[in-house]
């Protein structure tokens, strides 16, 4: 046995919706290990019921399945989850599985730019995760910062990049320079409070001030 198939057998099981979703994930899409599966999941959603959001921002939705596991945090039907995608090709599929979701109705899913799109809603949200383009993770977080609420916590996910951040092979990998930009610029940030958790392929956690 595995740490990683040990550890999965000593947290809370995965939802049978969710699971289905993570097959399809890995049969029918390409890159399908990008959807963030049981262990995050499962953090995510107890993330989210530490912080008790009203709304929650999210960049990057790709199948969906982490939008469900912070929708499965949410405190009542009245809270939302609004997750941006940018391709328009996942669209048809990552709506069809919010809608078999049993709390997929907390989630609003909005085909565009984040960095264009969130800041003219005219909301102010008490947590967002930033799991999208890795080349423009600094602009995104930039975007999304002024509209946190004070005490707000934020969450970027693949912050160790394969451990591509620490690796000369990757100098000029514009993916790879995009997270180590970020990484730098977080960590010199005085407006956050900030931990990086090595989980799947690193998860920074931040606190507005």
């Amino acid at each position: 046995m595995s740490i990683d198939e040990y550890i999965l057998g000593h947290i809370d099981p995965e939802p049978e919706h969710l699971y289905r979703l993570w097959r399809a994930c890995n049969i029918e899409l390409l890159h399908g290990r990008m959807a963030s599966g049981h262990l995050q999941g499962r953090l995510l959603k107890m993330l989210v019921q530490m912080v008790h959001p009203r709304r929650i921002v999210e960049v990057g939705t790709f199948s969906g399945y982490s939008a469900l596991c912070m929708a499965e945090g949410l405190a009542d039907d009245d809270c939302r989850v609004y997750t941006f995608e940018i391709n328009d090709e996942l669209e048809d599929f990552t709506r069809q599985w919010l809608s078999r979701s049993p709390v997929g109705h907390r989630v609003e899913l909005i085909i565009g730019d984040a960095i264009a799109l969130a800041p003219r809603m005219g909301l102010t949200f008490d947590m967002a995760f930033i799991d999208g383009d890795k080349r423009t993770y600094v602009e995104a977080y930039e975007a999304l910062l002024p509209l946190l609420s004070e005490g707000a916590f934020l969450l970027a996910d693949n912050t160790l990049w394969d451990g591509h951040v620490v690796d000369p092979a990757y100098d000029h990998d514009q993916q790879t320079l995009g997270v180590r930009r970020f990484n730098d610029l977080v960590a010199g940030d005085p407006r956050v409070e900030k931990v990086i958790l090595p989980l799947r392929d690193g998860l920074t956690l931040m606190r507005k001030k």
